[in-house]
């Protein structure tokens, strides 16, 4: 074979003798002089093979041998490094996917980062444009399997993907966040909150009323209080305090739009994605201790029953004393100090007015609930016990959407009503049969449906009320800020939104109140899986349930130690209240498994 510097010597010697000319090819006993001084015939084949491989300088037709123009020359010479660049882009790519260690986004060339965003989008679960053949190859390469659970472990391994992450949040409003014009109104109107509102005079000063406000730690958006006023002779008087974030954000407006399109505050296991910015939410919207806040108050006396005998609805200043945790006013409610009786007092009131609706067919489901948070990346397991302040903060919440559905029944006004069908629940003598707690509530809840949403009132039946409504968070529920306003409106002489114009406003909620709901779980499974990925080794002793698919033996169980109704494989035949022994088979949070097995 010719070398290939005395090749390029002799395009050098045609091009600078004037022998470069198309029109003058050499035929090839020439050619193999010129280049190797010996056209003997194994020579003259090399040469010929030479001519006709992937050379740069010389066309070989059938006419002659001719030098190729500089400029084709240089072209060529480019599309060969271009095509060199690209093999060993492409050889390093694989290299980064085979060997599985995390790298820089900034290494990779243009061509391969999009093929790293099409495995981001594939591990989000959007499949809709198929893999290249040459990303297949690499993912085969890496022994990663051209699917979304196989491709997220494959990119966390890359440092390219949070074993976190939640494809369905990445989707929606709430991981957006607000907006730099949005977050510039939240501004406006927080420093717009010091000033005088329409309205404020005719608001009713109740900032000398002791009033407490009882939430969870780390809650920080606190949108409702407690008081209890005693007048003449042995009248006692209850006070429900909600927050009016109705004072700042107008129908409409663009906050409100915002809020309108997520539908609620979001609840996940590391914290709260707000409805309404931060700045609003926890500062001027919420009952902060010691400052004089805007609220909407429902004021109930009931009678000995726990009836409700007089009510009303008023717009407020309040100022509410201190705040409380449900662990403080847990031991205030026990021991009553004289300092502060009113919250025993206020506990027992809540408590007869329980009984009341229990007396009217209400069902008392409460019981210890497990979620898993994640505290910096770690789950832990957070166990809320329906303690006595718990349980009387929810009866008062009831209460509050019991006086308003009422009101709004009696004056005709269109309000979000909740309602429930009726069920046909088991027989006394079965329920009685079973033990109390977490089995006898799985055989009740079996039978109810779900809650509805309309804009006339009708019955709760798990309740025991004729109406009702829910109003009492209207910082994290935009349904309930509508009820403030149709109150507003009536109180004010302006026409409230008809049934027709709220019920299109609630079949526009319907969306986002759904996906919240959809985030909120698939969010709580994949931590529970994580729990459970550290806790594979453990055992669970925990009672049967019920059967959900038969013919797979998956049947529910309680696992009291966690506080949670588990899917299981469990054996077959297996009884409500059956003990059985829970363990991990199978559990892979980055491809959304989790497969339990209760034994006898």
């Amino acid at each position: 074979m010719p070398s290939a510097r005395d090749c390029a010597t002799a395009w050098l010697l045609l091009q600078e003798s004037g022998h470069g000319n198309p029109e003058a090819p050499l035929d090839l006993a020439t050619w193999c002089e010129l280049v190797s001084g010996n056209p003997e015939p194994l020579r003259r084949a090399a040469s010929w093979l030479w001519l006709h491989s992937d050379q740069l300088w010389f066309r070989s037709r059938p006419q002659g041998i001719t030098p190729r123009p500089l400029n084709e020359l240089r072209q060529r010479r480019r599309e060969r490094w271009l095509k060199r660049r690209s093999q060993q882009l492409r050889q390093l790519w694989h290299g980064l996917l085979q060997g599985r260690c995390p790298f820089p986004a900034e290494l990779l060339a243009p061509e391969q980062r999009l093929q790293l965003s099409l495995l981001e989008q594939w591990a989000a679960e959007d499949c809709s444009t198929p893999l290249p053949s040459d990303l297949r190859q690499g993912l085969q390469a890496a022994h990663c399997a051209a699917e979304p659970g196989a491709i997220r472990h494959l990119l966390v391994d890359l440092g390219h993907w949070n074993p976190h992450h939640l494809p369905s949040l990445s989707r929606s409003s709430w991981a957006l966040g607000f907006s730099p014009e949005l977050e510039a109104e939240a501004e406006r109107l927080l420093a717009a909150h010091a000033h005088a509102q329409p309205g404020d005079e005719q608001r009713l000063d109740l900032t000398s009323q002791h009033c407490v406000t009882i939430d969870d730690d780390d809650t920080r958006d606190i949108d409702d209080g407690l008081a209890l006023e005693r007048g003449p002779g042995e009248r006692e008087r209850l006070w429900i305090h909600v927050a009016d974030p109705g004072r700042l954000i107008e129908a409409d407006s663009p906050l409100d739009l915002e809020a309108r399109r997520r539908g609620t505050s979001l609840y996940l296991a590391r914290g709260t994605l707000p409805m309404f910015p931060l700045q609003l939410s926890t500062g001027p919207f919420s009952l902060r201790s010691g400052q004089r806040c805007a609220a909407w108050s429902v004021w109930v006396e009931l009678e000995a029953s726990g009836a409700v005998a007089v009510s009303g609805v008023e717009r407020t200043w309040i100022r509410p004393a201190y705040r409380l945790s449900y662990a403080d006013a847990d031991e205030l409610i026990e021991l009553a100090p004289p300092q502060e009786r009113d919250l025993a007092r206020l506990h027992d009131l809540l408590l007869r007015r329980r009984q009341w609706r229990v007396e009217r067919g209400a069902l008392l489901l409460d019981q210890p609930e497990g979620r898993i948070r994640d505290a910096q990346g770690q789950p832990t397991l957070d166990v809320t016990e329906p303690g006595a302040s718990r349980l009387m903060v929810a009866e008062a919440m009831i209460l509050a959407g019991a006086v308003l559905a009422e009101l709004g029944r009696q004056q005709q006004l269109a309000l979000p009503y909740r309602s429930q069908l009726p069920a046909e629940l088991p027989p006394a003598a079965e329920l009685e049969a079973l033990p109390p707690g977490p089995v006898r509530h799985a055989a009740i809840r079996r039978c109810l449906s779900r809650g509805h949403s309309g804009v006339e009132p009708a019955p709760h039946f798990s309740l025991g009320l004729a109406a009702y409504v829910q109003a009492t968070s209207p910082i994290r529920r935009y349904g309930d800020l509508v009820v403030q306003r149709q109150l507003l409106a009536m109180r004010e002489g302006r026409p409230p939104l008809t049934a027709d114009q709220l019920h299109d406003l609630l079949a526009s909620l319907e969306a986002p109140l759904r996906e919240a709901v959809q985030i909120s779980r698939e969010d709580q499974r994949h931590w529970q899986q994580v729990w459970f990925a550290e806790h594979r080794g453990q055992t669970w002793r925990v009672q049967f349930l019920r059967w959900l698919r038969p013919q797979d033996r998956l049947g529910l169980v309680h696992c009291e130690e966690l506080a949670m109704d588990l899917p299981a494989e469990c054996p077959a035949g297996s009884q409500p209240a059956d003990g059985l022994l829970l363990r991990v088979h199978l559990v892979d949070p980055l491809r959304d498994q989790l497969r339990l097995i209760a034994s006898a």
